[in-house]
């Protein structure tokens, strides 16, 4: 398996960026609590994987011009077209779009409900992003006062906090369709393999799978230079990300402020634990960095890149340059790193 790991800082003030609807014990009528998850006893506000995800497609439809996948209600559920070939979300992204057919039985004649269900684990895996130090969460009173007569109290959570998330994407995935009848696995069904096969694709060996004969299953991939842009389309969006909640009033950047990006030849991720809490500030350990470059050094595929926004995290750019002059990192601005790392990205 080839991956691309990654993980981010972002930086915000005054802020509110995921919310989680009314809050019942708050002594006024109309309040907004934040999300928020205890740990060591502790409340952190974080942003929901889910909500992470959404800011990235926002991006790579944006400013990359992809084609999105329409979204289909039906009664009480919703999902995507789960055509991963015209709709380049629904590959990077992953689907579900539960369904059943009526089909009738060629031996008894009489009509037969069958699974029709197409899945496909998301290549892109991402972390909910969460504060890395303890500074507490504050409902501020807040009012509307534009119309006549008294004013109409609110409240809001709003919080400082620098934020740590992650994500891994698995570069052999993107592009790449099986129909195998298990869950997860049966991204297309038979009609969809007919038509993808007389397009720009191949077939090719599944390295994990067999059938009951013990011969590879088959995957249909498209070709190298589609599945090369989408990956790299992915990684570049990082660069404009923008999103959250309260951006009218507490307008918060969410960019990454410190992104760490590699190539790597598995599925762990090496990087959960770079960012710590010392004394109630927010700290990235490059001791940690530096534990985890010995400690995957055959896993690793080329140098680690890491960029950094000036300004923030001033004190550890020294050492961060030190440990470029000693070739086991690429380090410098944020999108200049980000540039430099998509460069590099192979498939193969």
């Amino acid at each position: 398996m080839k991956t691309i790991q990654g993980f981010m800082l972002i930086d915000v003030d005054v802020a509110a960026l995921n919310n989680a609807g009314n809050d019942p014990a708050s002594k006024l009528d109309n309040a907004i609590v934040t999300k928020k998850i205890r740990k060591n006893g502790k409340e952190y506000p974080y942003v929901s994987g889910q909500a992470f995800r959404f800011w990235w497609r926002n991006s790579l439809e944006q400013h990359y011009n992809w084609n999105m996948s329409p979204v289909i209600r039906e009664k009480k559920i919703a999902f995507t077209e789960a055509e991963p070939m015209k709709y380049p979300d629904d590959d990077v992204f992953g689907y579900m779009r539960a369904g059943k057919k009526e089909i009738k039985d060629p031996e008894t004649g009489k009509t037969k409900k069958v699974n029709v269900t197409l899945t496909r684990v998301s290549p892109l895996k991402n972390s909910a992003v969460i504060g890395v130090a303890y500074n507490p969460i504050v409902q501020n009173w807040a009012s509307m006062t534009r119309q006549e007569g008294d004013a109409v109290p609110f409240g809001i959570d709003e919080y400082c906090s620098v934020m740590k998330g992650m994500f891994s994407l698995n570069t052999e995935m993107v592009g790449t369709f099986s129909d195998t009848n298990k869950t997860g696995f049966r991204n297309i069904n038979e009609d969809m393999k007919k038509l993808y096969l007389e397009q720009d694709t191949e077939l090719i060996n599944d390295p994990f799978a067999q059938d009951k004969e013990g011969k590879p299953l088959q995957l249909v991939r498209m070709n190298d230079e589609i599945r090369l842009k989408r990956i790299k389309d992915t990684i570049l969006a990082l660069k404009t990300l923008s999103g959250g909640a309260k951006q009218t009033t507490n307008l918060a950047d969410v960019t990454p402020k410190l992104i760490v990006l590699a190539n790597f030849k598995s599925g762990n991720h090496p990087f959960s634990h770079l960012a710590k809490e010392e004394r109630g500030v927010a700290k990235f350990s490059i001791e940690a960095l530096e534990e985890v470059i010995s400690e995957y050094a055959n896993q690793f595929e080329g140098n680690i890149f890491v960029g950094k926004r000036k300004g923030f995290m001033d004190e550890i750019e020294e050492k961060l340059k030190n440990l470029a002059d000693d070739d086991k990192i690429k380090f410098g601005p944020i999108n200049a790193i980000i540039d430099e790392f998509v460069k590099t990205i192979k498939l193969g």
